[in-house]
């Protein structure tokens, strides 16, 4: 009799308690879910599709296109010079002259005349000794424009593939934040009906709405981050609208090659590598054209130049229908030498030399600078296969601490913060599986992007296994 006076005013300050957070809690999670709320009309995007979407959407690599093509029309006027050039000059075309002129020794003329100038001219350098080795640096400079486009792209593909991989992964991290709040909301319940039994505590309540509160809060800020994440992806690919990709999370390859595979690999195909061996060969080159300049220049040329009249000039009396031409062509062999300039090349020369000589430290620099990476990648691949094994333990045995802690519970002789605490571990157990399958697809696109190799959808690695217990990489499903 006493516990059912007692019961309904222990109840309804909790009931009081509950249920302005519970409505703030729902409030909140609506408002989340409207801002969050998918547009219609999406369009697929799967991770294969990454790079020709890349390719084909993003501003930047468009961009480089353009510089790609000024640097082959910079070539083409460069070999433009082993061609003739013609000028065509004309001095008035008409040109007009009038005037007096006026003597106390001699009769006064008069000038009423037009007339025109032209002249024509043909040039062809037989012996220009700085033409060979500019066009040898603009063909160099156009290999280092193609260089520098195929490095942007590959780095940008990196950069989507990475993004594509943080937002799957985002939506893992929902997918697990949801299964903790599913768990919590158990919890509470199981804390409620224990409460109206009899045989739980007011505290075990607040407990548990607590782990609640902290769930429900956390999938929150896994949905902003996850829209976030959305729209990073949109901006690399610049996609216009509302899109969707494949949110189940898996391995996108195995890497099959050995550390010093891809070392040599790398080395050797390093665009950004060829680029200094470029610059260097370069600026040899320009050092090499200072001293050209001291060389003669040899051209032959041939002008052709003619005038026309009509009018006098310089005549007592003028006879307007008066006309007159002529012409001449002349043909030469020319010859320059430039002897000496005060030692200005010779200067410049040593200048560009010791640049050239710099690029060698740079090289040096790059290489130890990619081999470091090469090696941290690999080295980190190969702890994230290590990590997504030990994660898929961990799990198994979580879930079933948490079965066996949830019916200790049921049965009286655990605590609700025994279940609360197995439920923390499994959520941390999720969370380690999912951040070691994103880094781990992040080290096999940043591998494939350091060595240029590719990854492959088989793995070498030929073991036995029992049907439950798995040890390798190479038995997870992509």
């Amino acid at each position: 009799m006493l516990r059912r006076l007692i019961y309904p005013i222990l109840v309804f300050p909790l009931f009081l308690f509950f249920n302005p957070q519970t409505a703030l809690l729902s409030k909140s999670r609506n408002n989340i879910e409207e801002i969050l709320q998918e547009k219609a009309n999406q369009i697929f995007v799967n991770y294969s599709e990454i790079n020709n979407l890349t390719l084909k959407n993003n501003q930047e690599l468009k961009a480089l296109e353009n510089l790609v093509k000024s640097s082959s029309f910079n070539l083409s006027s460069k070999i433009a010079k082993r061609y003739p050039s013609l000028d065509l000059q004309a001095s008035g075309l008409p040109k007009y002259v009038a005037g007096k002129n006026y003597s106390s020794t001699s009769n006064t003329t008069k000038t009423s005349q037009f007339s025109a100038n032209p002249s024509l001219n043909i040039k062809l350098d037989l012996i220009d000794p700085l033409r060979g080795l500019e066009i040898q640096i603009a063909k160099d400079n156009f290999v280092i424009a193609k260089n520098n486009y195929e490095i942007k792209k590959k780095d940008l593909i990196q950069e989507a593939k990475s993004r594509y991989h943080k937002l799957q992964k985002s939506y893992q991290d929902i997918q697990n934040k949801q299964l903790s709040l599913d768990l919590s909301i158990n919890s509470l319940k199981d804390a409620q009906s224990k409460y109206d039994a009899g045989i739980g505590t007011k505290f075990e309540i607040l407990e548990a709405d607590a782990q609640l509160s902290r769930d429900r809060q956390a999938l929150n800020e896994q949905k902003i981050q996850n829209q976030i994440n959305k729209v990073a992806l949109r901006e690399i690919l610049n996609i216009k609208g509302d899109f969707v990709i494949n949110q189940n999370q898996k391995l996108v390859g195995f890497w099959n090659n050995k550390l010093n595979k891809n070392i040599t690999e790398g080395l050797n195909n390093s665009l950004s590598l060829k680029n200094i061996n470029l610059k260097k060969s370069i600026k040899q080159k320009q050092a090499k054209n200072y001293l050209n300049t001291y060389k003669p220049n040899i051209y032959i040329s041939n002008t052709l130049t003619s005038s026309f009249f009509k009018g006098d000039s310089l005549a007592f009396e003028i006879n307007p229908k008066k006309s007159g031409s002529s012409y001449t062509n002349t043909v030469s062999l020319n010859f320059g030498w430039n002897v000496f300039d005060g030692g200005q090349n010779k200067n410049l020369n040593k200048s560009v030399n010791s640049d050239a000589i710099s690029e060698d430290y740079m090289y040096n620099n790059l290489a130890n600078i990619l081999e470091k990476n090469i090696n941290k990648a690999y080295l980190n691949l190969k702890l994230n296969e290590e990590k997504i094994l030990s994660s898929l333990k961990e799990i198994s045995s979580t879930e079933e601490s948490l079965r066996l802690a949830r019916l200790r519970y049921d049965v009286g002789i655990s605590t609700l913060k025994d279940v609360l605490i197995r439920q923390k571990d499994l959520s941390n157990a999720n969370s380690k599986k999912i951040n070691a399958i994103y880094n781990y697809n992040l080290n096999l696109d940043e591998l494939e992007r350091l060595t240029y190799l590719k990854k492959s959808n088989v793995c070498n690695e030929n073991k036995s296994f029992t049907k439950n217990d798995i040890q390798s990489i190479c038995q997870i499903r992509l």
